[in-house]
């Protein structure tokens, strides 16, 4: 049996470290006072409730705490939830850190930034290539190390860069499919469609939204940069606007985010492919949890559906 919260079944015993993402008070039907964590280990989260919450636990179990916990793992509203007998903070002599319970990428940093490099090397319109490879100077070490999202889809260390190099790698299939496709368009969107998230994000432990990602959102942010980057590089032409364009339209709809739909060819081959990596990501990670057999979670983000995993497939 794998090991980590994210592999629990309901019913399993909980006796382990575990590392407190997020935390809020509530006030029960009784009137006494609780804590919803949302704790977190490096194979996943689940959420967990701590009844009869004091002040100095609201004092002492916060975000990115460490805590020592034993526990159950029931179901409420079809969702795993844990519930808590005992806990503690964490001490030095346990020797435990926070890198130890936060989710990396299946892909070693090191590799997905010569992934990276390769793509720009395989690109040969000037213009788009000088934008790309500015982009990626100035942010390299963050987008090394930034999630994709604060939840959902490659919500862990890397998951931005690992997003991109997946996404490149569907669209270079697809251009072998499909050669009336402007590679170099559709590498630049994809390499550059997410790097808002640098700003809109606050970080790789406990991700969640800055102000400025708040008010502006990561596609409004991308759009203003890429502007401005072409004018510190001297750059004029269709290649500044056009790439705008696939950044504005990626989400492919208003409803979804977009303040416009996808009017190019590429902007909606972009739209597609960021579909399919994203959801193909939150899939494999929940089918991997689950036995033959079985069904996943309902996730809300492949509209509230549980994916049941075939007999014949391998666990």
């Amino acid at each position: 049996m794998k090991k980590g919260i994210g592999h629990a079944a309901i019913g399993d015993a909980i006796d382990s470290f575990m590392l407190i993402k997020d935390a809020t008070k509530g006030v029960a039907s009784n009137g006494k006072p609780f804590l919803t964590l949302i704790l977190r280990d490096a194979t996943g989260e689940i959420d967990a409730k701590l009844w009869d919450a004091t002040q100095e636990d609201e004092a002492v179990f916060v975000p990115e705490q460490i805590v020592k916990l034993t526990g159950e793992v029931s179901q409420f509203r079809g969702k795993a939830q844990l519930k808590i007998n005992s806990v503690r903070p964490a001490q030095p002599t346990d020797g435990v850190r926070v890198s130890d319970f936060v989710e990396k990428a299946p892909v070693d940093q090191k590799v997905l930034s010569e992934k990276l490099t390769e793509i720009i090397f395989e690109m040969e319109n000037p213009v788009l290539q000088r934008m790309v490879r500015a982009f990626i100077k100035k942010y390299q070490e963050a987008l090394l190390t930034y999630p994709a999202a604060a939840k959902n889809h490659h919500e862990y260390v890397s998951g931005l860069a690992h997003h991109i190099v997946s996404m490149v790698a569907i669209a270079r299939e697809m251009s072998n499919l499909y050669p009336e496709l402007n590679k170099d368009l559709l590498y630049a969107g994809i390499i550059l469609h997410d790097l808002g998230k640098l700003k809109e994000l606050s970080g790789v432990v406990t991700t969640s939204y800055t102000v400025e990602g708040k008010l502006l959102g990561h596609i409004p942010m991308m759009v203003e940069e890429i502007g401005l980057m072409a004018r510190e590089l001297q750059i004029e032409g269709e290649e500044v606007r056009v790439l705008q364009h696939l950044v504005l339209s990626h989400h492919g709809k208003p409803e979804w985010g977009s303040p416009t739909p996808p009017l190019i060819r590429e902007a909606e081959v972009l739209h597609l492919i960021d579909m399919m990596d994203a959801k193909l990501n939150m899939l494999n990670r929940a089918l991997d949890k689950v036995k033959p057999g079985e069904f996943t979670e309902r996730m809300f983000a492949m509209d509230n559906r549980a994916f049941y995993k075939p007999m014949f497939e391998e666990s």
